[in-house]
């Protein structure tokens, strides 16, 4: 296990520099420069130019991500064009808002994807089965935008169970996680009853039924550890896909989070703010795709992780 968390470690390594080779090369095709904003639309030329100069700017494209790639390396991520203050720092007091968020949404993908799978495989094609299907494809097919704003005019406009906006309180966490769960939740769904169903259709479990054993111990006991292994790994791709998602939502319900500081500073022209909340969010994904790969040896003892 110690070797494999080594070698997935020096793994991380090429990925995380392709991420940033990447954005850094999409930054630079936005259109807009970052020394004109900053220094105003009144500012003259030089003073521009001096600006681009202090930040760098003015150098070639490769040197600029060398140089970045460098002080990444040393846990420098650089300084905010727009506070000048160290990007790290920006990220680590947003950081702990959309952790909450994700974990508070995975939360819901997992109760609500689990239940419903498990109440779909036990009552194959029957009315529980169908209507749970419709309402996971339903929920694949919704915008979360478009649900965020359903789920603010009902909850919060019409009945006032919810805050419109915010972060804080519990009260303020129903909606956001709600947004970003559902989608999920219908992809672990319909991943989970089409596993089980794979699972409960095997010999040890008509062996079970036919020794007796409760109906209740044979599904949540024997049946769902195995069939766990593939939703695994959809919930640690939607754990991945949360904090992506929680750009929009983090907008939408106001939430200051790293979502709305990537918004922020791509309005902004604020590339190391970018660079860096991206170069995180993609550490933190390999990390928990690490964790489904000990989860899967835990699981099933024949997986093997060399």
């Amino acid at each position: 296990m110690f070797v494999f968390i080594i070698r997935r470690i020096l793994q991380m390594i090429p990925v995380l520099l392709g991420v940033t080779f990447v954005v850094f090369l999409i930054i630079q095709l936005v259109p807009g420069d970052p020394a004109v904003l900053l220094a105003g639309e009144n500012a003259s030329a030089e003073q521009v130019a001096q600006l681009r100069h202090q930040l760098g700017l003015d150098q070639p494209i490769i040197i600029q991500y060398l140089s970045y790639v460098a002080d990444v390396f040393r846990g420098d991520l650089g300084e905010s064009i727009r506070t000048s203050r160290p990007v790290l720092n920006e990220i680590l007091i947003r950081m702990p808002t959309t952790i909450e968020l994700a974990f508070a949404s995975i939360v819901v993908t997992i109760v609500l994807g689990l239940l419903a799978g498990i109440i779909s495989a036990t009552k194959q094609y029957s009315l529980s089965d169908i209507t749970i299907m419709i309402v996971a494809l339903l929920g694949v097919s919704m915008p979360s935008f478009w649900l965020a704003l359903m789920l603010i005019l009902y909850f919060s406009v019409k009945i006032h169970i919810f805050p419109v906006a915010g972060w804080g309180t519990f009260m303020h966490v129903v909606l956001p996680a709600l947004t970003l769960g559902t989608g999920g939740a219908a992809i672990v769904a319909r991943m989970t009853r089409s596993s089980m169903l794979e699972v409960i259709r095997q010999d040890y479990i008509r062996t079970a039924r036919a020794k007796g054993v409760k109906e209740r111990i044979i599904i949540y006991k024997h049946a769902l550890k195995n069939a766990l292994i593939p939703v695994i790994t959809v919930v640690g791709l939607q754990f991945g896909a949360l904090l992506g998602g929680t750009v929009i939502t983090e907008s939408v319900f106001a939430i200051n989070g790293m979502g709305r500081l990537i918004i922020d500073a791509i309005r902004m022209r604020d590339f190391p703010v970018v660079q860096g909340t991206v170069l995180v969010v993609s550490v933190i994904f390999v990390m928990v795709n690490m964790l489904v790969d000990i989860l899967y040896r835990y699981l099933n003892k024949r997986i093997d992780l060399n």
